[in-house]
């Protein structure tokens, strides 16, 4: 592993310190590309507006229309946390803004399949719907939208995935009502990275700004639609999007309120379920803890478990959701460490002990669960840091020979790009794909698993180089002894980090005093930083480290005997 300290721009450092921010936090957001304070104000007023988002007036002008005639609303949902999510930010915000027949569908992991199809299509309208709204999918569903306005549905498709590519290298949209989607061609929205949720977000502040317009409500009896920025914040974190300026307002905004107590009872009963306090909530809780719970009920079971517990206002039926939910995730960890095992020794049985593993990794077992291939796939990468596909067989009804696969990349091997020029090279091979640049998935038939491998290693050997295929952790540079403080370790964690601006994480040369395994598989370290005696944490590592080594590592708060103290939780080691 090769440690590289981020370049710290002294500029932005003596900026953002002259405007009063404290010295180790001007660092950290110089080396994350912060030149002004005004990138770190995060008041909802600086969010950007609306209207510089395509399709959104339009959008406002269908939904105003479908609220005044009292037509029946159906929200088509994804299956993952983002979808979960903007699933309840629409339900919640519609009947906020006028809606009194407003419902959704959710489809099967299994037997639906990914985004709007025409089955799905037709239950949306047998449920008695006039317009259907996907949140979070859609973008690329072109034969269920056709199908949803044959059968005289209006369709508003809201996501924000990549848009597919045509034939002739140009870019194929369905042909809905309307698109809302910050990645469509003609798009001046500058945060291309906001999640689904968050475009349902602001479809619903462009549909307020439209009723304001109309007369139904001015600016001071409009409804309030801060109540819904927790949801927003989990699923943007949750679904791991860059956190851009304003995805990270968007956050705090949510965080700010989830501190507050001023949230959903669900996302409180997830807290609680989950061990975390919501006072002193952090991203790390939404990415960590929330999100996957809400997750596994996608993989393992219905997400409708998922967004009802987002949605019901009854405390004590969020109560007993989170609890289903933690139990579920439970069942999922124990899958996953299985399959992770299982996984593992297949992909290390594709090199030499000794040898470097292949450019790229794709892995299946007739007894692998596809719902939790995704997460197998990641920590695959992260252990052998290798763009890999981890492949299911699907259990879809008339699908038995069709293999469902999902695939994690490292930076450097755009993993949509790439399923693209495998599709172009091998017509035929790929049924199905889509996503982005670190996560993807595709469905193959069962025959052409080893034309798919043999294809993506290929790609992966012309797009990598040695440099790209070596593990690089980049860290913030040395820790100042001033700094290793518990109140400070506090006003780190309460700041918004995640994909795109990351969690600090510094590195410098201590000495090892000792170190000893605990519960198997973790190294409990007491050392030396400059001088001064601090604990260590290695979780998952197991090897025994020399008496001087150059460590990366995050400050964590440990509480003993009543005392906290700060200690290191390390992320890797340069040997």
């Amino acid at each position: 592993m090769n440690i590289i300290p981020r370049d710290i721009p002294p500029r932005s450092v003596w900026v953002l310190e002259q405007a009063g921010i404290h010295p180790l936090l001007a660092r950290l957001y110089a080396a994350r590309g912060v030149s002004g304070t005004e990138e770190l104000d995060d008041a909802l007023a600086k969010l950007l507006p609306p209207s510089s988002m395509k399709g959104l007036p339009e959008a406002a002008r269908l939904l105003a229309d479908a609220i005044r005639h009292n037509r029946s609303l159906c929200v088509v949902a994804d299956y993952d946390c983002d979808g979960a999510t903007a699933c309840a930010v629409a339900l919640r915000g519609l009947k906020l803004l006028g809606a009194q027949r407003v419902h959704y569908i959710v489809p099967d992991r299994v037997n639906d399949g990914y985004g709007l199809t025409a089955p799905i299509a037709q239950r949306v309208k047998d449920s008695g719907a006039d317009v259907l709204i996907t949140v979070d999918n859609g973008i690329a569903s072109f034969d269920g939208v056709a199908f949803a306005r044959q059968l005289g549905l209006q369709v508003l498709v809201t996501d924000h995935h990549l848009p597919a590519t045509a034939a002739d290298g140009g870019i194929r949209l369905p042909e809905a009502d309307v698109i809302v989607n910050p990645n469509q061609p003609g798009c001046a929205f500058a945060s291309k990275s906001i999640a689904g949720v968050g475009v349902m977000f602001y479809a619903l502040l462009a549909l307020r700004s439209e009723l304001r317009a109309r007369g139904v409500f001015d600016q001071a009896s409009q409804p309030k639609l801060d109540a819904l920025l927790p949801l927003v914040a989990l699923g943007t974190v949750a679904d791991v999007v860059r956190l851009d300026a304003n995805n990270r307002r968007l956050v705090a905004q949510g965080l700010k309120r989830v501190r507050a107590l001023a949230m959903p009872c669900g996302i409180a009963s997830l807290f609680v379920a989950s061990g975390r306090s919501a006072v002193a909530a952090t991203t790390f809780d939404f990415g960590f803890a929330l999100g996957p719970r809400i997750n596994a009920a996608g993989r393992l079971s219905d997400m409708t478990l998922g967004i009802e517990c987002l949605l019901t206002d009854d405390p004590a039926r969020a109560d007993e959701l989170a609890r289903t939910l933690d139990g579920i995730n439970r069942e999922r960890r124990a899958i996953e460490g299985d399959m992770r095992e299982q996984a593992l020794e297949v992909a290390e049985s594709l090199f030499d002990e000794g040898d470097e593993p292949p450019p790229a990794i794709c892995v299946f077992d007739p007894d692998f669960h596809e719902g939790v291939v995704g997460i197998v796939a990641s920590r695959i990468k992260d252990k052998l840091h290798r763009p890999c596909f981890v492949f299911a067989a699907s259990g879809a009804p008339g699908k038995e020979h069709e293999l469902k696969g999902s695939g994690r990349s490292i930076p450097g091997f755009h993993l949509r790009d790439a399923l693209d020029l495998v599709a172009k090279r091998h017509p035929g091979v790929l049924l199905r794909f889509g996503g982005h640049a670190m996560a993807a998935g595709c469905t193959i038939h069962e025959d052409g698993l080893d034309t798919f491998e043999q294809a993506l290693i290929q790609v992966a050997q012309e797009w990598l180089d040695a440099a790209t295929l070596t593990r690089r952790l980049e860290t913030d540079g040395p820790l100042e002894p001033e700094y290793l403080r518990v109140d400070l370790v506090d006003t780190l964690h309460k700041e918004v980090w995640g994909q795109g601006f990351a969690a600090p994480t510094f590195s410098e040369e201590v000495e090892v005093v000792s170190q000893r395994l605990v519960g198997e598989k973790h190294m409990a370290l007491k050392l030396k930083h400059r001088g001064q005696p601090v604990d260590g944490i290695w979780f998952g590592h197991t090897e025994p480290l020399p008496a001087k080594v150059t460590l990366a590592f995050r400050l964590d708060a440990d509480e003993w005997q009543g005392q906290r103290r700060v200690r290191f939780l390390v992320e890797g080691a340069e040997l």
